[in-house]
């Protein structure tokens, strides 16, 4: 059986979101929303469907439970094309879930089962899928409490040694200490792509640039620090470079870190350098904020063409 090019490896989520309602309820309150969905979720999956709409090959790596979510988690992936070789059901266990609740003009607030998520380690995966990928993405480290730190640093290594790429993105669920574990992993991360927030989380620093200096310099050979409406900030060995966003009208941020990823992973697929991953990872994330879920508004590879040839993001030296 042959690997995909990107083997997306971490959480899988169903997501019960809501349109942006104009306030959080009070106590016994009923607010109305224009819509509640149930939709695919979890930085994993998001990647892994991202991806696919772009034509990349791709497939996810995680666990889902024995119910219905997990039925429709599996089915959709599969009809967004990804490869579901190595989705794994966990019997007696229910699949992940998080409630999104937006509220217009607001950040979006979650409410988080760790459901099967909490049952992968990493063991699942077979070495010839990962040396037969040309990227690994792990996605929602710090959200399975099983894969620890010295576990995705040995698939990590194994990647490494058989020429793959490998990429980070956390989830930070609460203040912590996180930067221990982090260490241990970032000496085998070709690029590491946090938030902001995230990244003051585990550095105490609020200064992007800072925040990326450091995962740099504790090994990570490209830190990739996103910013929302103020861009990104890139740190290297060989560049050190801010971006600017691409303005487009916000429904709903869910999934945007994680539309960014692959676009960043896109680029890194198809042999751009940094700037244009940084670019295409940026059009992708605004893509996403225009429609309500965290896959449904992400551009097709056309769709992309079309909107990178009449729009620039600017750049700047640091």
């Amino acid at each position: 059986m042959s690997s995909p090019a990107c083997l997306c490896v971490g959480i899988a989520v169903a997501d019960h979101l809501c349109v942006p309602i104009e306030r959080i309820p009070a106590a016994g309150e009923l607010v109305l929303s224009e819509r509640l969905s149930l939709t695919i979720g979890g930085c994993a999956a998001n990647v892994a469907v991202d991806l696919a709409k772009l034509g990349i090959d791709v497939g996810l790596a995680a666990r889902i439970g024995d119910d219905i979510f997990g039925r429709f988690v599996r089915e959709q992936l599969a009809a967004s094309g990804v490869n579901t070789n190595y989705l794994f059901e966990t019997p007696d266990c229910d699949t992940s879930g998080t409630l999104v609740i937006n509220v217009r003009g607001e950040d979006r607030r979650f409410i988080h089962s760790f459901g099967a998520n909490a049952h992968f380690d990493g063991s699942e995966m077979p070495a010839e899928a990962i040396a037969g990928a040309k990227v690994l993405y792990v996605g929602g480290f710090f959200a399975m409490p099983r894969l620890t730190a010295e576990a995705v640093a040995r698939l990590f290594e194994q990647a490494r040694a058989a020429g793959v790429q490998t990429v980070l993105d956390v989830v930070i669920p609460a203040e912590g200490e996180y930067w221990k574990a982090l260490t241990t992993v970032l000496p085998f991360t070709d690029v590491f792509l946090p938030n902001e927030d995230e990244a003051r989380r585990i550095t105490g620093l609020a200064d992007p640039v800072a925040q990326a200096e450091r995962f740099h310099a504790a090994g990570a050979r490209t830190a990739v620090v996103t910013c929302g409406k103020a861009g990104a900030v890139l740190v290297s060995e060989n560049e050190r470079f801010r971006s600017g966003a691409f303005s487009v009208e916000a429904v709903d941020s869910t999934g945007s870190g994680d539309a960014f990823d692959a676009g960043y992973i896109f680029g890194l697929l198809t042999g751009r350098p940094a700037r244009d991953c940084v670019t295409i990872g940026s059009a992708l994330g605004a893509s996403c904020v225009r429609k309500s879920g965290a896959t449904a508004g992400v551009f097709t590879r056309p769709e992309l063409e079309a909107f990178l040839a009449e729009n620039q993001l600017p750049f700047e030296t640091i």
